[in-house]
């Protein structure tokens, strides 16, 4: 080191041992950012239940003009189905052919868009008669669908907490968004609802909702359930997995995979 480096070292060394005495040795700490803080995690209130059937596997749920619409798993149990809320009653059904495991679904205009999960083949139905129309194809698998009135928006499941962006007429792939928590992805993202402008998606696995900007991709809250189903219940398989939202009624319904009930709850805000 040359005798101008020591010099001035040494006197830096000396300013900042002065302005830390001054201010009683301690700094102000950094301001937390918006994108770091803590995002709130709100509780939930039961405002009402409804039977379902223990047998289903769900995998998508929807509820559109007073009609509740699932999308069910395993190879050999998939398929859509038209269901009673009030009584659970399963009024039309579409097996999924048994080589397929079935995943989320969305309802677009009069059609019903499904998922499956390792196949990269989706499925399009008439909503009326639940008739096949066409087939499409994407990479990777398919975990939850939902849509904004402009596209669809798909989960695949990824650690990198990616939305795919689907074209609803053409059913390609038009762009992505990147889930982060505090600048973090969140993976396992599952089943998708949209909700007054907000993207909700259940994370696998767990009893939380993600609560996201569709803009920005951020959590901007999250929902926790746990307690939801009395732990009696639930087998291994029995996850959350099952979110619809009722516009016309303001009501927002959430189940799992093999769970006897639907839930219609009220978020509390913390």
């Amino acid at each position: 080191m040359s005798p101008w480096r020591s010099t001035t070292a040494a006197a830096l060394i000396s300013c900042t041992t002065l302005a830390l005495t001054a201010s009683g040795g301690q700094q102000k700490p950094a301001k937390t950012t918006a994108a770091t803080a803590p995002v709130p995690v709100h509780s939930f209130k039961v405002v009402r239940s409804y039977p379902h059937d223990r047998q289903a596997f769900t995998q998508g749920l929807e509820f559109v003009d007073g009609v509740l619409y699932e999308s069910t798993g395993l190879n050999g149990r998939s398929g859509i189905r038209k269901v009673n809320l009030a009584t659970g009653e399963v009024q039309q059904v579409q097996p999924l052919d048994p080589a397929y495991f079935g995943e989320g679904i969305t309802v677009w205009k009069n059609r019903i868009v499904q998922l499956t999960w390792q196949s990269g083949l989706g499925f399009v139905y008439d909503r009326q008669t639940f008739q096949q129309q066409r087939t499409f194809r994407y990479t990777g698998e398919g975990w939850g669908l939902t849509h904004d009135g402009t596209r669809l928006i798909m989960s695949d499941g990824s650690e990198t907490g990616t939305l795919r962006l689907i074209d609803p007429e053409t059913l390609r792939q038009v762009g992505t968004l990147i889930v982060k928590d505090g600048g973090r992805p969140v993976p396992r993202l599952n089943e998708l609802e949209y909700v007054k402008g907000e993207i909700f998606a259940n994370v696998w696995q767990t009893d939380r909702i993600a609560v996201i900007s569709p803009s920005t991709g951020r959590v901007t809250s999250w929902i926790d359930l746990q307690g939801l189903l009395d732990p009696r219940e639930r087998t291994t398989d029995a996850v959350l997995n099952g979110i619809a939202y009722d516009a016309k009624g303001d009501r927002l319904l959430v189940t799992g995979k093999l769970w006897p009930r639907i839930f219609e709850i009220q978020v509390v805000r913390r």
